[in-house]
């Protein structure tokens, strides 16, 4: 039975992440998403002083939001 790659980047935060904040991460896009255009360090701070995120969370979060963002 082939096995699955073990996840990596940004997605490796999000077991922690969705057990630490206790949403999942479907909620942390839409509260990025309804943030607007922002710089990326602009939405980590946002994370962290609104929601009391961590820096690494937050990092990853916004690093993920923004990959799929550029890609529309």
């Amino acid at each position: 039975m082939p096995t699955q790659p073990p996840v990596k980047g940004p997605a490796s935060y999000f077991p922690s992440i969705e057990k630490k904040y206790g949403q999942p991460i479907d909620h942390w896009m839409q509260v990025l998403q309804k943030a607007g255009p922002m710089k990326h360090m602009e939405l980590v701070s946002l994370l962290k002083t609104e929601h009391g995120m961590g820096h690494g969370h937050a990092n990853a979060l916004v690093a993920w939001h923004m990959s799929k963002t550029s890609a529309r």
